[in-house]
């Protein structure tokens, strides 16, 4: 058996960026880390027999996948709302009682790989996990996404991933193009949005932040553009179109100013913000960690995840205390939580 510290020491530094790749292929976070944790103990047990005719990153990588595709072998794809149908046409009717799915969950930032602190590898590991690339990979077969993911966004070459998955360089070539077309078909237009501004960013976090907490419909509806989106998982109801967006906020959720509070965090290198909302004792309890697309012209598309779990994965309180002189008693300590960096 492989000395213990000297393996941790030698893997360990490959860990985060594991995470993310295992994240990329299974959608789920808590997928993510249970196969990380598989893949170090089936490195560890086997790292004897590792004789260095790869890099220790390319077969960790090489053993990730394997552990990937078995994962995938019997699971189906990880959707949001808008992959399962049309939108729906009255946002004061009643919404559909959550589904039977699997959902696709998000990527809390603070999880990414640090890197080399390159300002063009930070942008290029944000865009990585955008939430609309992570949607439509679900899309691929499991060998094309892997491929995809290897090739596109880790930049391996192709006689390593062919090496990883068993086939030869022309076959690896084949199933990469086949990947690219389908990801083409699936990847919704917004995909294709510029990059904007940090300061814009953060200017539209801000701002959007500021119109919950003070039940400020107006100012939201200045925000949304005109065929913004708004996808509620688990419920598979969802809304396309700035007026419905608004109608849905404006007879729902903005309704009394301070019934909501706000705290900015970070998702699938997008700014998000963790909803909570008032209850009959005085406590805002969690409700929602919301991932927002924007562009130039405003908010593209506001996913608000209504799962209770992902504020431990967040690292978020799941209560906020009454608040005091603007702050509240029991509010999260800005270091524990990874507030949108709009940088680099």
């Amino acid at each position: 058996m492989p000395d213990n510290d000297l393996f941790a020491r030698l893997t360990s530094p490959y860990r985060p960026e594991l995470l993310a790749y295992c994240y990329r292929m299974l959608g789920s976070v808590h997928d993510a880390e249970d196969l990380v944790q598989e893949t170090y103990l089936r490195a560890w047990r086997s790292y004897e027999a590792f004789e260095g005719r790869a890099s220790l990153r390319t077969w960790l990588y090489r053993i990730a996948t394997n552990v990937c595709l078995t994962a995938l072998e019997h699971r189906k794809r990880r959707p949001l709302p808008s992959g399962l149908g049309g939108p729906a046409d009255d946002p004061e009717g009643p919404l559909a009682p959550p589904a039977e799915v699997t959902w696709l969950q998000p990527f809390p930032d603070r999880l990414l790989p640090a890197g080399s602190g390159d300002p063009a590898t930070i942008v290029a590991a944000r865009a990585s996990v955008r939430l609309a690339l992570m949607a439509a990979l679900q899309h691929l077969p499991p060998r094309q996404r892997a491929v995809l993911i290897l090739r596109d966004v880790l930049a391996l070459r192709a006689a390593e991933v062919a090496e990883m998955l068993g086939i030869s360089v022309p076959a690896v070539k084949s199933v990469l193009q086949r990947a690219r077309a389908q990801l083409g078909q699936a990847a919704p237009a917004e995909d294709d949005t510029p990059e904007i501004s940090g300061t814009r960013r953060r200017e539209l976090l801000d701002r959007y932040v500021a119109a919950f907490e003070n039940a400020d419909i107006a100012a939201l509806m200045e925000l949304l553009t005109e065929d913004a989106v708004l996808e509620m998982p688990p419920t598979p109801t969802w809304f396309a179109g700035r007026e419905p967006v608004g109608r849905f906020f404006r007879t729902r959720v903005l309704t009394v100013p301070g019934a909501c509070r706000m705290v900015p965090t970070a998702a699938n290198g997008q700014p998000a913000v963790a909803m909570y909302q008032r209850g009959p004792d005085g406590v805002h309890h969690v409700h929602a960690v919301m991932v927002l697309s924007a562009s130039d012209a405003g908010i593209t598309q506001i996913v608000a995840f209504r799962d209770p779990d992902l504020f431990e994965l967040f690292e978020l309180p799941r209560t906020l205390g009454p608040a005091q002189s603007g702050e509240s008693a029991d509010a999260p300590d800005p270091g524990s939580t990874t507030p949108y960096d709009p940088t680099p």
